[in-house]
Formats: structure tokens, sequence, C-alpha cells
């Protein structure tokens, strides 16, 4: 078991890294192109800023789900310092149980619900339908379910799965 979440780990995390990695280089050549169109051409191409809010909105929710898989996400850390070593291992299944529901029932299920409903929606510059952005929500949610289920098998096995920070 521990081998094949270590693989589904490294594997997740090289892409979901790889993707944000895209996304990041895309934004920046999409608001650089901005700027040269509007000072230097004087005619600013007005579909840069929809796909850079779009690309932003799909980087924040690829960089959750990397965040979640390799734990590297920010916490609170007062409470679960003050406990013994069971009280931590406690708190951190219960809140991973947590995240996972959250992810299951908002991220998935109602992302997908959200998608269904938009799909006659279509944006004002780009005429792509809507259902595309809002996609990132339940894909997301598959990735941060995947990365829970990782979570809890460390937190109540006590084994550590290697991989997806090893930078």
């Amino acid at each position: 078991m521990k081998e094949i979440l270590t693989t589904v780990k490294k594997v997740l995390a090289k892409v979901l890294a790889a993707m944000v990695t895209i996304l990041l280089s895309i934004m920046t050549l999409l608001v650089l192109y901005q700027v040269f169109t509007r000072y230097v051409l004087s005619s600013p191409a007005a579909f840069t800023e929809e796909l850079v809010r779009y690309s932003l909105i799909w980087t924040g929710f690829i960089g959750a789900a990397y965040a979640f898989l390799t734990r590297q996400h920010m916490c609170l850390v007062l409470v679960r310092d003050k406990l013994s070593p069971g009280g931590r291992r406690g708190l951190m299944i219960a809140i991973d149980i947590l995240i996972l529901a959250f992810a299951i029932f908002v991220m998935t299920i109602g992302g997908f619900k959200l998608v269904m409903s938009a799909q006659k929606v279509y944006s004002a510059l780009l005429g792509i339908p809507r259902s595309l952005v809002y996609a990132m929500a339940p894909i997301s949610g598959i990735f941060i379910i995947v990365a829970q289920i990782i979570n809890l098998y460390e937190d109540v096995t006590g084994i550590t799965i290697e991989g997806g920070n090893e930078e």
C-alpha cells in the first residue's frame, strides 16, 4: 500500500507543479503582452484580462491541491503543539477528515453542480462557457480527495509517504 501511495503522491505532485508552472508562465506572458499593447501600441488587447483572471483562478485551485498534497498549506499550530502526541494525532485525523468531507461535498459535488448550471453562460470577451472556468473546482476537489486519503493514511499508520516536497 505504501508503495502505491508513494507513486501516486510523486506523480500527482509533479503533475500539479507542472500545471501551476505552465499557468503562471502563461499569466506572465499575457500580462507582458497586455502591457506591450497598451503602452507601446496604444491599443490594449482586451482578451488578456479575462484569460489572466481565469488562469489565476485555476492556479489558485491547483496550488491549493498541491499544498494539501505536500502539507505545505498555511495552518495554525498553537493548539496542535500544546497537545500530547496522541492528542496531536487525533487532531490531525479529525482535520484531515473535515478537509476530505469539504473536498467531496463542496468542491467536487457542489462544483460539478455549478459547472452543470453554467453551461449556457458565456464569458463576456472570449465567448467561452463559464463551465470551463468553474470546472476547476471539481477537478481540484478530486486532487484534494486523493491528497487527503494519503494524509489520512499517514496520520492513522504513522508512516510518512515520501514524494512531492523534495525541493
